[in-house]
């Protein structure tokens, strides 16, 4: 029995000795490969390592590091699930809650994705990713909903079943486009980081009609049995700057930059970019070049940065020899990666990052250099970015549009087109009758806008209007007709993003009856003006400065409850309080008096009152004897109507002072 269980035991050592030995030698071998960037294989490698490890905590972390594999694969869905496995077996690096947010973001899973970014942040609060990724989700949805007008369509005739992105136009007409491909056709071995074809430069041209040509590979002088990609042109297209990274089984490779020139029609041999203090081990990849050909930026991971992959740039000396790398520095670069840099003709930088507040993957940003030396960064939203990977973006000069590359829709890489249609802004409204609320004809409609341009027209015979307006501009819009006092109204298309048909109703007062001002408010018995009635009274100020040509008459009425003597003194002092406020406002005194009528003015019923208050017929003069004929609570709503300020006009032919 004794030696049984000593057996037993020295089989199950031999056992548990030959599982770490196995698992140790397929976990260096899964190491390697990971390493190297092989995560289609490294995938494989850590699942075989996992059926013979033992250890929990051993277990755990390969599922991690297949989780991780996923990530780099951008294949959100299973980083999704093995990022959850983790979590589950309660891995203790923080890191597997980001990534799982990141993951489960990429899929538009906003809601969920929210608790697990709070919760990187409380485990590491000095990390800005864990504040964006909350802010992200938050701002995320309303961006979706709210698209800011551009226009973007899937370019059929350049995509394939494979990866294809980083468009660069190559030729000033933008009827030829270079693109990276990984499509059946490319030379070069299966990539392991990506489990495609290693990547060649390929070239479409666009006909009369329109149609893009079957996209064929650059020749031999560009594409090699290495991954090409990522052209960027100068200004005239003479030069192409590309990236090359060379293959290399379980061995660690850096991407160099590359150029070539280009005479319209073929290239010369590409030859590597001489950048000071780089080595080959480095990723110096996706180069763009300014306008006058100076600065050239690209991203890179050499040391220095702000973590991952950051934009990066050289300058020429007086000597044309390229200066040393210098980081864009935090306003541009984050913990997170920057990455596919672009200068637009007109100097704006153009780049793509996951660390900054966005939809989720790689969003494009656009950023702009101010006169103090400090860069404005910008998220091009919706629908240029997704929640998938959004990059490699290039325009037509002085145009808003243009193409870019992005893996939305659960699809590879594919190249997109995007434009801005011209904003279009009309208004249309109607001219009324404040009382009668019927539409008025013939009535003079002058539209002012802050461009300086001034236009006309007149209402038809449904009352009618409409102008076209411009973007960027605030108008005013003027209604006068003979018999009425003139009236405005205000919009502005400052601030409008999309195409808008604006609506406006423009009310005109009648001069044949007298105007009430409404909520005109005193205390009781007294006449000093309350503060609220100052709104309705700055009103009658900007009607007085519309209509400088008439003088008016300031009316106060009251009810017939109270001694007449009294309320007719009451009500002179009220009317007298309103042409004191109008003074002070700077409206001429010879253009006003004041008339107190006590109660000898009852209210005649209009449409306006009628539509308030159904119980009083349209026509009825609120006399002591009508209003008795109520109920109590009617004749509390018709005293109210008869205890009011208004004005009519007495002239309208007056000749302003100098």
């Amino acid at each position: 029995m004794k030696l049984l269980k000593i057996l037993v035991f020295l089989t199950a050592a031999m056992f548990f000795t030959t599982a770490v030995k196995a698992t140790g030698k397929k976990m260096t071998k899964a190491n390697l490969t990971y390493n190297a960037g092989d995560y289609t294989k490294a995938i494989e490698l850590y699942k075989d390592a996992y059926e013979v490890a033992e250890d929990k905590s051993e277990k755990t972390e390969i599922i991690f590091k297949i989780a991780n594999c996923y990530r780099h694969l951008d294949d959100a869905s299973h980083a999704e699930l093995w990022f959850k496995k983790t979590i589950d077996r309660e891995y203790q690096n923080p890191l597997v809650y980001l990534y799982y947010a990141d993951a489960i973001r990429m899929q538009g899973k906003y809601k969920d994705a929210e608790p697990m970014y709070a919760k990187y942040k409380e485990l590491v609060p000095d990390d800005q990713r864990g504040e964006n990724g909350i802010q992200s989700c938050k701002i995320a949805q309303k961006w979706i909903d709210n698209p800011n007008g551009y226009q973007v369509e899937d370019m059929k005739f350049l995509n394939s079943k494979e990866r294809d992105f980083c468009p660069a136009y190559g030729r000033n007409d933008y009827m030829v486009v270079f693109f990276t491909s990984s499509r059946q056709g490319s030379k070069g071995v299966i990539n392991g980081a990506t489990g495609e074809l290693c990547t060649d430069i390929y070239q479409s041209k666009q006909d009369r009609k329109d149609k893009w040509s079957t996209p064929v590979p650059l020749g031999e002088e560009i594409n090699t049995e290495a991954e090409e990609g990522c052209p960027n042109f100068n200004k005239n297209y003479t030069t192409m700057y590309y990236t090359v990274c060379k293959m290399s089984k379980n061995k660690v490779q850096g991407a160099q930059i590359y150029t070539a020139q280009y005479n319209g029609e073929s290239f010369t041999k590409g030859e590597p970019l001489q950048i000071p203090g780089v080595t080959d081990s480095m990723v110096v990849a996706n180069a763009a070049i300014s306008p006058d050909e100076n600065t050239l930026y690209f991203e890179s991971d050499m040391p220095g940065g702000q973590g991952g992959e950051d934009i990066w740039k050289i300058t020429k000396g007086e000597d044309g020899k390229w200066g040393k790398p210098e980081n864009l520095g935090n306003e541009i670069n984050t913990p997170g990666d920057e990455r596919f840099p672009y200068v637009h003709p007109d100097g704006t930088l153009y780049f793509s990052s996951n660390g900054r507040i966005g939809l989720g993957g790689l969003d494009i940003y656009k950023a702009k250099l101010k006169a103090d030396g400090h860069w404005e960064v910008e998220n091009m939203r919706a629908p240029i970015n997704s929640n998938a990977d959004d990059f490699g973006i290039v325009f037509q000069a002085n145009e808003e549009r243009g193409l870019f590359s992005s893996n939305r829709n659960g699809k590879d890489d594919d190249i997109f087109s995007f434009v801005l249609p011209p904003l279009k802004f009309n208004v249309s409204g109607i001219v009324k009758d404040e009382h009668s609320n019927q539409p008025i004809v013939e009535a003079t409609v002058k539209s002012i806008g802050s461009d300086g341009i001034t236009s006309d027209t007149k209402t038809n015979k449904e009352g009618s209007f409409k102008f076209t307006l411009k973007p960027n501009t605030d108008y005013v819009f003027i209604a006068s007709r003979q018999g009425y006092l003139n009236n405005k109204q205000r919009e502005s298309t400052k601030g409008e993003s999309k195409s808008k048909d604006f609506k406006e109703t423009i009310l005109l007062s009648s001069i044949a009856k007298p105007i009430e001002l409404p909520n005109i408010f005193y205390d009781f018995a007294k006449a000093d003006l309350r503060p609220e009635s100052m709104v309705a009274l700055d009103k009658l100020v900007e009607t007085l400065n519309d209509n400088p040509n008439v003088t008016i008459e300031l009316m106060a009425n009251t009810d017939y409850i109270g001694n007449d003597d009294a309320n007719m003194e009451l009500s002179q002092r009220r009317a007298q309080s309103v042409v004191d406020y109008l003074i002070e406002k700077g409206i001429a005194s010879d253009r006003l008096s004041a008339k107190g009528n006590g109660e000898t003015k009852p209210k005649e019923v209009d449409v306006k009152v009628n539509a308030q208050y159904s119980f009083l017929p349209v026509g009825t003069v609120l006399t002591e004897k009508f209003i008795k004929t109520l109920t109590s609570d009617q004749q509390e709503f018709a005293n109210q109507i008869n205890r009011r300020t208004e004005f009519r006009v007495l002239r309208t032919d007056y000749i302003p002072k100098k």
